[in-house]
């Protein structure tokens, strides 16, 4: 693994690497308020041995890459897919493959429009589509609504009522498949939060606008959609649109998923993204049971 800051058009943007870098490169978007920790090193290590070229960053805002005074983001979301080539650019790398998650699968669906050469796949986990009315779909609960919220109450500068909000926020976008474990996100959150430059500052996330109102239909690379039937932030709905919008789009449903990449999904998850990028090698996963890579 080999960490870099890369510095762009007066952004700074912190990157770490796995794998061979003459493999097939996939760049890995992370979602609202997340730095790239929350793809895990072991998953990013896992997809790596399936002969890819594993990159992930820290969004703005999150983890070493540049921040804002909280409350007025100066970019917006197509600025973040910029982002997200410039960091292809720092590596010399004319296209990749794309996995988003959450805010990041909006974000990859921003760059691909934009610049369709550079996708050579497109994967978006747990998100929704950019460009069409979802307002007929099922939104998020009202539970987590209620939790978010809570987050006005928050005193952002005492790290300890961060970390047991944001740990809670891990148990409220838990699918119901799984057990549910406390430690390992306790100990995720606090790495995170002590990690970031200025936690805070992840929260102007959540006030970025949209600038391209393209629809997903346009989306040229082959799309791969993940999505938890048990997601409360972006329902599985949001998912099927997406496979319905776009032509030859492959949907894995994984079944009491939540909004969450979970450990005892990245077997299927990893077979799934090996298989649409090409570079599955089912002798080189975990050895657990190999599950049909798409549903």
């Amino acid at each position: 693994m080999n960490e870099r800051i890369i510095v762009a058009d007066g952004v700074e943007i912190a990157t770490q690497v796995f794998g061979d870098p003459t493999h097939e490169p996939i760049l890995l978007i992370m979602g609202a308020m997340a730095s790239m920790l929350w793809w895990p090193e072991a998953f990013c290590q896992q997809l790596a041995a399936q002969d890819l070229y594993v990159i992930r960053y820290d969004n703005r805002d999150t983890g070493l890459s540049t921040f804002y005074e909280p409350g007025s983001p100066p970019y917006t979301m197509d600025d973040m897919a910029e982002d997200a080539m410039r960091v292809l650019d720092a590596y010399d790398i004319d296209s990749a493959h794309l996995v988003g998650m959450s805010l990041g699968g909006m974000i990859a669906q921003i760059a691909v429009l934009a610049h369709p050469a550079r996708v050579r796949t497109l994967t978006l986990i747990s998100t929704t589509p950019i460009g069409v009315d979802t307002s007929a779909l099922p939104q998020t609960s009202d539970a987590y609504m209620e939790h978010a919220a809570a987050g006005e109450n928050i005193d952002w500068a005492d790290n300890t009522q961060v970390i047991n909000f944001i740990v809670k926020d891990t148990r409220m976008i838990a699918g119901t498949a799984h057990p549910y474990d406390e430690v390992h996100a306790r100990e995720l959150v606090e790495r995170d939060v002590k990690r970031t430059k200025n936690f805070v500052s992840a929260t102007n996330h959540f006030m970025l606008k949209r600038g391209d109102a393209s629809k997903p239909g346009e989306l040229a690379a082959p799309l791969l959609i993940v999505h938890g039937t048990a997601d409360p932030i972006f329902p599985v709905e949001h998912g099927e649109l997406l496979a319905e919008t776009v032509e030859g789009a492959e949907l894995l449903r994984l079944e009491g998923g939540g909004h969450e990449i979970h450990p005892q999904d990245w077997v299927e998850i990893i077979s799934a993204i090996g298989a649409h990028t090409g570079a599955w090698h089912p002798s080189k996963l975990p050895q657990v049971m190999v599950k049909n890579p798409i549903k």
